[in-house]
């Protein structure tokens, strides 16, 4: 869709194609609760995008859609090498488009291109590197007990994991919450923070790109009183990981204990 996609020129003089909409199931997709999120230029607080927020009903959509994702033979029965070998054709991309992706932090967040350039996208993509070593790497063992007893341990995926993110770093929080996830077999569902939205969803063309299941990784904006309480309240969601204050780390700690 059109009005799913802007062309933007970055204050450096960077242009590219800017995603408006909620990443679910390996697709752009415009909200079905009609709400949008503006993203504002520090700098001199100019308007540089608006990207369509998630309501419940969104959310519901891409839970139920990591739900069937994990359960699929293209993720489910997916050799945990292979999953590494996914892992690092994102970071590959990642480092392809690093000078894209640190402009959009900076713009998005205020802060310095150079730090995004050299400290907080090297991080990020060094952060799925390791997670993608790892993914072969996480086994269970066998356990001496008694001649009469056989006993073993597995490590089997979590399921459906609801992350929510803020905006000081956008796409290095991003990959500390996805890349233990991902590495370990699980689909994520991942909230974006509202004061920086743009990023992510620029990411969400790599996921696709390095060949993701559809359903996998789904990335979402939106606010946290209508998005966010949906996804840890949500009886789909299997784990929530949350960086952010105590008092919301409180409220979600109450939502998802229903």
């Amino acid at each position: 869709m059109a009005d799913l996609f802007i062309d933007l020129t970055a204050p450096n003089g960077k242009t590219y194609t800017q995603p408006l909409g909620l990443f679910i199931n390996n697709e752009f997709v415009k909200a079905k609760s009609d709400s949008t999120i503006t993203s504002i230029y520090a700098a001199d607080e100019t308007e540089i995008a608006t990207v369509q927020a998630a309501g419940s009903e969104d959310v519901d959509l891409a839970v139920k859609a990591a739900k069937v994702a994990l359960k699929s033979p293209a993720w489910k029965l997916l050799p945990a090498t292979d999953r590494g070998i996914l892992m690092n054709k994102l970071a590959d991309l990642m480092e392809k488009n690093v000078e894209l992706l640190a402009t959009i932090d900076a713009w998005d967040n205020g802060k310095p291109y150079f730090e995004a350039l050299t400290g907080d996208l090297p991080e990020a993509i060094g952060t799925i590197r390791y997670y993608a070593g790892f993914a072969d790497k996480s086994f269970g063992q066998t356990i001496s007990t008694t001649p009469q007893k056989f006993a073993y341990t597995i490590r089997q995926p979590i399921g459906v994991v609801g992350q929510i993110i803020p905006w000081n770093y956008p796409l290095s929080m991003a990959c500390w919450k996805l890349g233990p996830a991902l590495a370990c077999g699980n689909t994520v569902v991942l909230k974006a923070a509202e004061q920086t939205p743009l990023s992510i969803l620029v990411f969400a063309t790599l996921v696709k790109e390095a060949g993701f299941p559809p359903g996998v990784v789904n990335l979402i904006n939106g606010y946290g009183r209508e998005a966010g309480a949906a996804l840890v309240s949500h009886p789909d969601v299997d784990k929530v990981a949350f960086t952010g204050s105590t008092a919301t780390a409180r409220t979600i700690m109450k939502l998802a204990a229903g």
